[in-house]
């Protein structure tokens, strides 16, 4: 059987990552299947952190499905979790993925673990999800297309039509903030953080692997924009110092083959071929 082009992985956690692991390698009902590398894997993970969930990981290279994985999803992609069911008198195993579902499913299965996710109004619950969605549907594939950028067309000119087309999405939902904030909806994290945490920690990409950067101007060069890009680098402080982010993170050096590998568009992830098919976020 040939090997996955992108199978060639670090093959475990590293830095603060490796201790959170080895905390959670106990057996435990509910089981987290994750490739430390993968942001949609840190969703899940920061919400079972933030909300002290009890869980037990386990480590598995998605590019190298093993058959525990296969057995729940038919797939073999990350994050996918296995529920405990009660059955009557018996315990089993059932299984969820996609990391938006699964952050809903804990939401609602562990109530009495706080802080609360998602707010108790329903208005502001409805506002949480659109902007949730807004992730998925707009600023990932942006992300995703800005990275992935080679392109027939002139090359500056068109990796500067993807760099603004991500920031402008950064910037429309840092509209949507509150105003004091530092979180989205205000002082508690919420989905809405949990679900770009993982993306907007991975800004450094840009820097290491696009001509120009990132683009974000600097502090007091935004011009019209100075208190948007403000009120984001409020957000991005309150993200970055939380200790579920901080912990869920491997060493910046496994990291850069991976993302490489994006930059130079060549990887071959569900995510990678949507973004080059124009699919978007699969």
């Amino acid at each position: 059987m040939s090997s996955h082009p992108d199978a060639a992985v670090h093959p475990e956690a590293t830095g603060p990552a490796k201790s959170l692991v080895l905390k959670h390698s106990a057996e435990q009902p509910l089981k987290i299947y994750a490739g430390w590398f993968c942001p949609f894997v840190q969703r899940v993970w920061l919400a079972l952190e933030e909300k002290q969930i009890p869980y037990q990981y386990i480590e598995v290279n998605p590019y190298h499905k093993p058959q525990s994985l296969l057995a729940l999803n038919p797939r073999g992609l990350v994050p996918t979790i296995a529920c405990p069911v009660h059955d009557g008198s018996t315990q089993t195993s059932k299984p969820l993925y996609e990391s938006t579902v699964i952050l809903e499913y804990l939401e609602e299965a562990y109530p009495d673990h706080t802080p609360r996710l998602l707010p108790s109004d329903p208005y502001n619950r409805a506002k949480a999800r659109i902007w949730v969605d807004y992730v998925t549907s707009r600023i990932i594939p942006a992300f995703h297309r800005f990275l992935q950028f080679q392109g027939d067309e002139d090359p500056a000119t068109g990796l500067e039509k993807a760099r603004r087309e991500f920031l402008n999405h950064l910037k429309e939902w840092a509209r949507e903030m509150h105003s004091d904030g530092p979180f989205f909806l205000g002082e508690q994290i919420t989905l809405p953080d949990l679900v770009l945490a993982p993306w907007a920690i991975r800004l450094w990409v840009f820097d290491e692997f696009k001509s120009g950067g990132l683009g974000i101007p600097a502090e007091g060069e935004g011009g019209e924009d100075e208190a948007i890009w403000s009120r984001w680098r409020k957000w991005l402080a309150a993200v970055e110092g939380r200790r579920s982010v901080r912990e869920t993170m491997s060493e910046k050096e496994y990291y850069l083959p991976i993302y490489k590998r994006y930059a130079d568009n060549v990887a071959q992830s569900e995510l990678a071929k949507a973004t080059r098919s124009g699919r978007g976020v699969p």
